[in-house]
Parts: structure tokens; sequence; C-alpha cells
């Protein structure tokens, strides 16, 4: 938003994409929705161009905004593959409080926990003219978010689990299609993108099962397109 980016998730190979659309080094800052691998994983090589200067902006450090005890986390990652502290000394780490608002550059964020298998936030980012974008993260049927993305412009929710319905019983940490549609229409979004599905699913059922539970347009997210909000 007016010249201000945010990169919001990290996972496996995001860096290496990152580069293709925009160039790292006008990257403002970093949010993190929770810390499974496929959500941060690639702040170790994101950090590692930064350190070395190999993205023309030596000693530079964005902020990049984890959920609690994400600097501890970030530590141990590192240390592990012999990288010492290589993210908390390459981006200035904070550790967002997920009961309060939070302003990165002119964006604002506010935050729900949402089930999932560790603590999972999903994120509602709003820019100064009330255009918003509610990111669900990784999550299960929930209502907290319904409430979060309550009139929302794009929702963005995962169909892990198929286009539906769920078979199976014990802790939910993930969506169908047919659930996101089901969230979208009850926060009365005004478009969803579904994302987070296998490639070895049918785009056209999930599509389809959401669009079954939510009258506004169903995208699916691909790799390499783009959304003005």
């Amino acid at each position: 938003h007016a010249g201000f980016s945010l990169l919001l998730d990290c996972g496996g190979g995001v860096f290496s994409k990152l580069r293709a659309f925009a160039d790292p080094a006008t990257v403002d800052a970093v949010l993190i929705s929770h810390l499974h691998a496929d959500h941060m994983l690639d702040l170790l090589p994101f950090s590692f161009a930064l350190g070395s200067g190999q993205i023309g902006l030596p000693h530079r450090q964005p902020p990049l905004w984890g959920p609690p005890r994400s600097a501890a986390t970030f530590a141990a990652y590192t240390n592990a593959v012999g990288m010492a502290d290589q993210i908390n000394d390459s981006f200035w780490v904070r550790e967002y409080d997920p009961d309060r608002e939070l302003k990165i550059g002119p964006l604002k964020i506010k935050f729900c926990k949402v089930p999932h298998y560790i603590p999972s936030w999903a994120c509602d980012i709003s820019a100064p003219h009330g255009r918003r974008l509610t990111f669900g993260g990784d999550c299960g049927p929930n209502g907290a978010i319904v409430d979060l993305a309550f009139e929302t412009d794009v929702i963005m929710l995962e169909a892990t689990e198929g286009p539906g319905p769920h078979a199976g019983e014990g802790i939910r940490g993930h969506l169908t299609a047919g659930e996101a549609g089901l969230i979208a229409q009850h926060a009365s979004a005004r478009r969803l993108v579904l994302t987070h599905y296998s490639d070895r699913l049918d785009a056209a059922e999930l599509a389809a099962a959401a669009a079954a539970n939510f009258p506004g347009p169903v995208e699916l997210a691909h790799e390499g397109v783009k959304y003005t909000i």
C-alpha cells in the first residue's frame, strides 16, 4: 500500500518466488501467522541475504513480527542447522501481542486465535482507505474468524481437507472448501480466495464446494496471481 510492502508468512520456497515479483530489498516488514515450517522456513535464506548484503542493502534489518515465543523458535531453528542466530541477527525481530492491534507502516493488523495443531492466529489487515484482507492462516472450523473478518473485502482461507464434507474425528486443524465457504458467508465477506490446497485436488470441485455455501465470488489462489483490494 502506497509503496509499503508487507510479506505475510515466509514458508519453504517463498524467498525464491518472491524475487520473481518484488526485489527482496524493498520488503519493508514481515509478519508470521504461526510457527509451522511451511509458514516460516524461508526466513533463513532471506536472513542470509540480508546479513550478507547480497540483496543490495547491507546491514538493513527490516522488522520481523512473529507470534509469542517466535524469537526463541527462530534461534533454535538456525542453531540446529549451524547458522548461529541468523534470523534474529538479520531481522529486527519483534513479537506481537495477539490481543492488541498492531500497526506496521500504514497498515493495521488485528488478530484472533484459531484452532490448529500449534498456536495460530488469523490476521485482518486494513489500509488507511478502509480496504481489508483477512488471512485465516491454518485453522479448523471456528467462529472467532467470522467476527474478525466481518464485512471484509477479501477473505483468504485454506482448503487443505478438500471439497468436503469432512470425514473423521479428533482435533481439527484445517478446513474443507465447503467450510471455508460457510465462514465467508457468515462473515459477509465480499470475496473468497481459497489457498493451502494440494494440486492433486480437483480445483473445480473445490470452487464448487465453496460456492455452494458462499454467494460471492470464489477464486483459487495460484502462483503468480495478483489481487488489488
